[in-house]
C-alpha cells in the first residue's frame, strides 16, 4: 500500500481532528475515578466528540462495539468497555480514541492513573510516556523510521520493561491506518526516510513483564500473557520542514 503524503493544507484538517481528540482527553479525566465503570466512560467520550460535530473513529470499525477502547491493568490494548467493569483505586488505564473531522482522522492514547498506583505501576506509566516522547524526538525529514523504532525500545528495555511486537504505530489521514506501519521495536537507520506530508500514529504499548500478549475470546481484548500491567501512549504527529508538529497535543 503506498504512503499517502498530505498536503499543508490536510494537516491544518488533521489537526482540527486532533484538537477534537486532543480536548476530549482533557475534558474526560474529570470523570476517570474510582467507581466508574468503563461503559460510563466511554458513554461521555462517544457524546462529547459528537457534540464537537465529529466522529467517532472506533464504533464500527470492523465491528468495534463502542467509541474507545478502554484497557484496564493488564489488558494492552482494544478493552471493549463493560458496564461490570468498575476502576478501583491502584488501577491504570489506558484509553485510546480516535476522532473524524471534516473526513480525516486523528488518533491518540493516555494511559491515566487511578487513585494511588504501586512505584512499578508509576514507573511504568512513566517510562511509557517519555517512550513516546523519545520517539517523537526522532520524527524530523532526513531521518529513518526505524530509528522512531529503535529509540522507543531502546527506553523500554533499558528500564527493565518490555515494547509488544503484536501492535504498532501507522500512517494516518482520511483512513484511520495507512501506510508505513511504525513498529515499536527495530534496528537503527532502517526504512523510508521521513518526509514532510508524512503523518503517523506513534503509539508504544510497554509491559512490565513479557513482551506477549494473548487475545480473549471476544476477538479484540489483547491482555499480557503473564498478566502483569501494560501501558500505552500514542499521539498523530506529522512531519513538517521544521520537524515532528503534534495533532493532538494537550
Amino acid at each position: 500500500m503506498a504512503i499517502i503524503y498530505k498536503t499543508p493544507e490536510e494537516i491544518e484538517l488533521m489537526s482540527i481532528s486532533g484538537q477534537i481528540l486532543a480536548d476530549t482527553f482533557k475534558y474526560i479525566k474529570r470523570f476517570i475515578k474510582a467507581g466508574i465503570s468503563t461503559y460510563e466512560i466511554d458513554k461521555i467520550i462517544e457524546e462529547y466528540i459528537l457534540s464537537r460535530n465529529a466522529i467517532p473513529a472506533f464504533k464500527g470499525y470492523n465491528g468495534f462495539p463502542a467509541a474507545s477502547c478502554i484497557s484496564v491493568n493488564e489488558v494492552v490494548v482494544h478493552g471493549i468497555p463493560s458496564k461490570e467493569k468498575i476502576l478501583k483505586n491502584g488501577d491504570i488505564v489506558s484509553i485510546d480514541i480516535g476522532v473524524i473531522k471534516n473526513n480525516y482522522c486523528a488518533d491518540a492514547a493516555f494511559t491515566y492513573e487511578i487513585g494511588q498506583i504501586s512505584k512499578k505501576a508509576k514507573k511504568l506509566v512513566d517510562i511509557t510516556k517519555e517512550a513516546l516522547k523519545k520517539g517523537i524526538e526522532q520524527i524530523y525529514p532526513g531521518n529513518r523510521l526505524s530509528n522512531i523504532s529503535y529509540a522507543i525500545q531502546s527506553y523500554a528495555e533499558k528500564n527493565n520493561f518490555s515494547v509488544v511486537r503484536q501492535f504498532v504505530g501507522h500512517g494516518i489521514g482520511q483512513k484511520m491506518h495507512e501506510s508505513p506501519q511504525v513498529p515499536n521495536f527495530g534496528k537503527k537507520n532502517n526504512g523510508i526516510i521521513l518526509k514532510p506530508g508524512l503523518v503517523l500514529a506513534i503509539e508504544p504499548m510497554i509491559n512490565e513483564g513479557v513482551a506477549e500478549v494473548v487475545i480473549l475470546s471476544d476477538g479484540w481484548t489483547a491482555v499480557t500473557r503473564d498478566k502483569k500491567l501494560s501501558a500505552h501512549f500514542e499521539h498523530t504527529v506529522a512531519v513538517t520542514e521544521n520537524g515532528a508538529l503534534i495533532l493532538t497535543e494537550f
